[in-house]
């Protein structure tokens, strides 16, 4: 039933967006009341909830399992990719604009975390004796969001220009924002993931 119930979710995502999520208008759709609904989420913020964790846990387990095989921050890449055009819905509602009225769970970052680390642990690989930028050595100060993680500044700093950029370019893909302007976005991809991969200095 929760299956059914988050099915029906993810539909409702794609037709109106995560703002306009119904726990009403999901047992509707399934011929139900919708206080039935409510024994299975106590609201619309657990649902919500629910499907976020369901997206995050879904691609940190990809990009794990990419990571475990020795992927480099291309191959991370490219499976962020690919898991983003699956499902661009999946994608916006822990990328996109933020549901109004509703805050994740500290268990979520959590989540999210693990991506980032696989990240780091990846750039971290690929020059271990990168000179130090301006940024990286505000990073080394600056450090809360990749954890007890102990990548150096360096690899700090690549691996969240790869996060924002290769973001950067997917949410404008996903969006339509290429589209009419007769260049495969798959290439502009690679490229970008080329000049990230570019040693500094």
């Amino acid at each position: 039933m929760r299956a059914e119930i988050k099915e029906h979710a993810w539909k409702q995502i794609a037709e109106a967006g995560a703002s306009a999520l119904s726990l009403n208008a999901i047992a509707k759709q399934m011929g139900v009341s919708g206080p039935a609904l409510y024994r299975y989420f106590a609201g619309r913020d657990e649902l919500i909830t629910e499907l976020i964790r369901d997206a995050y846990r879904s691609l940190a387990d990809a990009v794990h399992a990419a990571a475990v095989t020795g992927a480099d921050p291309a191959g991370l890449a490219h499976v962020l990719r690919d898991w983003a055009l699956a499902d661009p819905h999946r994608y916006f509602l822990i990328y996109g604009t933020p549901v109004p009225g509703y805050h994740a769970p500290d268990e979520i970052t959590g989540i999210s975390s693990e991506i980032m680390a696989d990240l780091l642990t990846a750039c971290a690989a690929l020059e271990p004796d990168a000179p130090t930028t301006p940024f990286a050595a505000h990073l080394a100060g600056h450090r809360d969001w990749a954890g007890d993680h102990p990548a150096p500044p360096a690899a700090l700093h690549r691996a969240i220009t790869f996060w924002t950029r290769l973001h950067g370019v997917l949410s404008l893909e996903l969006a339509g924002h290429f589209t009419g302007m007769a260049f495969d976005p798959a290439l502009l991809y690679e490229a970008e993931i080329d000049d990230l991969r570019a040693p500094r200095g």
